[in-house]
This record gives structure tokens, C-alpha cells and sequence, in this order.
């Protein structure tokens, strides 16, 4: 089924897992671990990850038809222009539509480790504005895109970032998720601008539970995300306290979760890092407190209106 639909027909807020195509016997144990902890908290759908420099594509494609078919979740396959040939993606996109996938986020894909400027593959594509394009002539999926509420590091502004959004928009794109954030303004901030540029697709927020100080510092300076002063000096507090550090995690996640679905957000992605037990937490709780309940009742009072 494809997300978009997902999105329009559910009535409420959709929650979904991304994770990455593990690199050793012991990673894929460890996924395996976490989508069986997870299933019963039923998400609407998984992603699957596209390495960088398309190191995992194999991989991708694989872990998207296991979930698909063998799990029976709905599974979306991340894919990027990096190193592949337009040829070559054609290749993927039809072992995935064969697998019967549905959904595929079109990417253009970061540099493949040790490089820092994007190339673009000879015989491939530059922009992932191109993809979706490819995708959309060619194929049946439904097509999602990334965004970026605190803007994309190669854009010139805001600005210059909504009027690519709206490229994708045009190409294709019927939904969108963000990459993570911390500050939920800039989210809704994020979501407003766009919306004024005339972009109706539903923005879904990408959110990443805090497990480790190190890792979200090196995670957040890689994608040039910022996390706000208080929680960072929170975080500093308790750097040596792993578990005080997941318990922050967990909560300020819940709490930032809990706001966004509150205000209108249409769903959560969140970014597990092939781990269940925050995301497991987090998502408990938000379906026990259901903090959209109030705005869908209001809704529905002022339809009745």
C-alpha cells in the first residue's frame, strides 16, 4: 500500500521505523531482534537505509522484500543517485517493484566514505528531483522525499531549499520526512514556510531518541543539525551515566513527540539505529496518552459545526 495513502486513510497519526542494512552476521541478529520487539507495536511502515556511496545496496533491497514478505509490514526502500548508472536504477527499481514494494524515498545520496563533494556518476543522475522523476514515469511507487527544518548544508537559504521541495513536489513526491531535530519550532516553522509556498504534501518529523552524548554529537555534526543548549548541557551532565543518559533520551523524545502530534504533525518516522528499546518505550506511551486525541476531536466538533 502506498505511504500516501497510508497517511490520507488512517484518521490518525502514522508511526514508522527506519533502519539501516546491518554489515555482519551479528548486526543482521541485532536487526532481526529489534523488528521482532518492535512488531507488535504495529507501525504503519519501515524504511530501509541506502549507504553511503550505495555500500549497502544489495543489502537495501534485500531487508526491504524480508520485511515486506516475510514479515508482512509495509517496507519502503531508500534509493540514491550514488554510484549507480540510470540503467542501474532501473535495475533496482524493478527487482523492487517484482518483490512488490510500494514505496521508495528518493535520494540523492551523501558521498561515499572519505569524499567530501558530491559527484554525480557518470550516466547517472545529479539531483534527486531527477529520480523521483525516473521513478514516477516509469514506476507504480509512491514516491517520498527528504527535507530539512533547520535547511539543507548545500542550500542558500531557506528559501532556495523550499523552491528544490517543490522541484520534488512536481517530480513526483507525495509526502515528505524531515531529517532529525530537536527544537519542534522549527519543525512547525519549517512546515508554515512551506506551506505558504504553496507545498501540501504531508511533512512527516524524522525524530532520533538519545542513546549516547558521542554518538548524537558526531550524528548531528555530520547533517549539521543543532541540539539546543539545555539539552546539551543535560546531556554533558550525565555523559558518564549511560543509562541517566537514555533515561533523558527517552523522556525529552516522548516529550517532543507528544508536542508535535498534539499540534497537527501527521505521523512520526523515527530513527532507531537498528536499537528497539527507546523507540519501543516512546511509541508505547504515546499511543496509551494518544496526544492528538483532543485536536481530532476538535476537528471533528468543528466539522459537525
Amino acid at each position: 500500500m502506498h505511504v500516501a495513502e497510508i497517511i490520507a486513510g488512517k484518521g490518525e497519526p502514522v508511526f514508522s521505523f527506519e533502519f539501516f542494512p546491518p554489515k555482519s552476521d551479528e548486526g543482521e541478529r541485532n536487526l532481526r531482534a529489534a523488528l521482532s520487539a518492535l512488531g507488535p507495536l504495529e507501525p504503519d511502515f519501515v524504511s530501509v537505509t541506502y549507504g553511503a556511496g550505495g555500500s549497502t545496496r544489495d543489502r537495501t533491497v534485500e531487508l526491504t522484500k524480508w520485511i515486506k514478505q516475510d514479515l508482512g509490514i509495509e517496507a519502503m526502500a531508500h534509493l540514491s543517485c550514488v554510484g549507480a548508472t540510470r540503467e542501474e536504477l532501473c535495475g533496482i527499481l524493478d527487482g523492487l517493484e517484482d518483490a512488490g514494494i510500494d514505496n521508495v524515498l528518493a535520494l540523492r545520496g551523501d558521498p561515499p566514505r572519505g569524499e567530501t563533494d558530491w559527484k554525480p556518476h557518470p550516466g547517472g543522475l545529479h539531483y534527486s528531483t531527477e529520480l523521483a522523476a525516473l521513478i514516477s514515469d516509469r514506476y507504480p511507487f509512491c514516491v517520498g522525499a527528504a527535507c530539512f527544518p533547520e535547511v539543507h548544508p548545500e542550500a542558500e537559504d531557506l528559501a532556495h531549499d523550499l523552491r528544490f521541495l517543490r522541484e520534488k513536489v512536481s517530480a513526483g513526491a507525495s509526502f515528505a520526512i524531515t531529517q532529525l531535530f530537536f527544537d519542534n519550532e522549527l519543525y512547525f516553522q519549517f512546515v508554515g514556510e512551506a506551506r505558504a509556498a504553496g507545498i501540501e504534501i504531508p511533512i512527516i518529523p524524522g525524530i532520533m531518541p538519545i542513546t549516547d552524548v558521542g554518538q548524537i554529537k558526531t550524528i548531528t555534526g555530520m547533517c549539521q543539525a543543532t541540539i539546543p543548549a539545555p539539552l546539551l548541557e543535560q546531556l554533558e551532565l550525565r555523559a558518564g551515566d549511560p543509562e541517566a543518559v537514555l533515561q533523558l533520551g527517552v523522556s525529552y523524545a516522548t516529550l517532543q513527540c507528544a508536542e508535535l502530534l498534539a499540534r497537527g504533525a501527521p505521523g512520526i518516522q523515527f530513527f532507531t539505529l537498528n536499537r528497539s528499546p527507546a523507540t519501543r518505550a516512546i511509541l508505547a506511551a504515546l499511543k496509551l496518552l494518544r496526544p492528538w486525541a483532543g485536536r481530532l476531536a476538535a476537528g471533528a466538533a468543528a466539522g459537525e459545526g
